[in-house]
């Protein structure tokens, strides 16, 4: 019983049991047709050499029985080799296909521990080439999801770290006697405290983001009325820096098909970066152009610019090209990668270009037209 649980248990038994199984039908289809085939062959060979063997009836029974035994003979010799030889090729075959998916097995192990820097080696291109490949990939996949959660965790911390020293100050200045009890403490205090609000709500839209969970109310929409619901609520702001917004886009380009919530969201998020970054005296420029399927929509400044190292990175959360501006000054590194969400969630995509520190950037979506 314990050895029918093993079997049922291994894999590499399995393979030989049905080796085996193949193996022993051929041999006795084999020896079958063999048996069948014996006698009706002899005879065709006796009625041949009848004339040699003056229709002796003695010698043809012993002509009979002695070609029947050469022939069993050669047969059980030639089943028995093959056997031999199939058991043997059969355990190299087993043992070729069970060594890979063990050490897998126990690379997953090591995997499921934590230890997600377990590779496997690819030793085919076969089917177990291509798991092994997978593997790996998986393996990969799983160890920079695990530094990404650990980079989230120390971000968050960070990110909350500022607004919670200052307001504890405050609160210690205040029980000292050393900050006076009026208004403008406690608004300061306000501030922090809406600044933490803003850091849970963003974080709050990433996880939706992240988790493809984003609500949609797509609609045909016009190009311009985006673009316009975005810079018309940012344009005091623009004035008061010194920097001119630029609005260029035809009012016949097609509409698209878009949430205009969340289209407003990313177009804010574009230009508040580029506000942000353009010194005054600088210009921001939004263009929009349609494109076969797709209307392209840019948004560039003539601002600080993004180092090309840092290009393939700024849509990562928490991701800052200054790394020692704060939250206050610089932002808390989400919105760019709610905006990639956004835009991905409605069939576009999105990028960054820039020339280099000090010649601009620009930041460039598309969204679907509406068909």
């Amino acid at each position: 019983m314990k050895g029918l649980v093993q079997l049922r248990n291994s894999l590499g038994a399995k393979l030989f049991l049905s080796y085996l199984i193949v193996i022993l039908v051929g041999v006795i289809v084999l020896t079958g047709t063999v048996q069948m085939q014996t006698p009706a062959a002899i005879q065709r060979h006796i009625e041949r050499m009848e004339s040699h063997l003056m229709t002796d009836p003695g010698l043809v029974a012993d002509l009979r029985q002695n070609f029947t035994a050469a022939i069993n003979e050669i047969t059980l010799t030639a089943a028995a080799v093959a056997l031999l030889a199939a058991i043997g090729i059969s355990l190299f075959t087993a043992r070729r296909i069970i060594m890979p998916i063990r050490t897998m097995m126990q690379a997953s192990r090591e995997v499921a521990a934590g230890h997600f820097d377990q590779r496997v080696s690819i030793q085919s291109q076969d089917e177990l080439g291509e798991l092994a490949r997978s593997f790996n990939q998986m393996a990969s996949e799983l160890a920079r999801t695990e530094q990404r959660r650990m980079e989230l965790i120390g971000d968050v911390a960070h990110e909350l770290r500022t607004p919670l020293s200052n307001m504890r100050a405050v609160m210690e200045g205040l029980a000292d006697g050393v900050l006076p009890a009026e208004p403008a403490t406690y608004q300061n205090v306000q501030k922090e405290i809406m600044r933490l609000q803003r850091l849970v709500q963003d974080l709050q839209e990433l996880s939706r983001a992240e988790a493809d969970r984003l609500t949609l109310h797509p609609h045909p929409v016009r190009p311009l009325t985006l673009v316009e619901n975005a810079s018309k609520r940012l344009q005091l702001q623009y004035e008061d820096k010194g920097v001119p917004l630029i609005v260029e886009i035809a009012p016949d380009l097609p509409p698209v098909m878009a949430d205009p919530a969340r289209i407003t969201q990313v177009m804010l998020n574009l230009l508040g970066n580029a506000l942000q970054y353009t010194p005054t005296g600088g210009r921001v420029t939004v263009r929009a152009q349609h494109d076969g399927r797709y209307v392209i929509f840019e948004v560039a400044d003539t601002g600080l610019g993004v180092p090309a190292a840092d290009l393939p990175h700024l849509f990562e959360r928490f991701y800052r090209v200054d790394k020692s501006r704060s939250r206050a000054s610089g932002g808390s590194g989400i919105g760019l990668t709610i905006s990639k969400h956004i835009v991905e969630a409605h069939g576009g995509r999105i990028w960054a270009q820039s020339e280099g520190v000090g010649r601009g950037s620009s930041f460039t979506f598309t969204l679907p037209v509406n068909r």
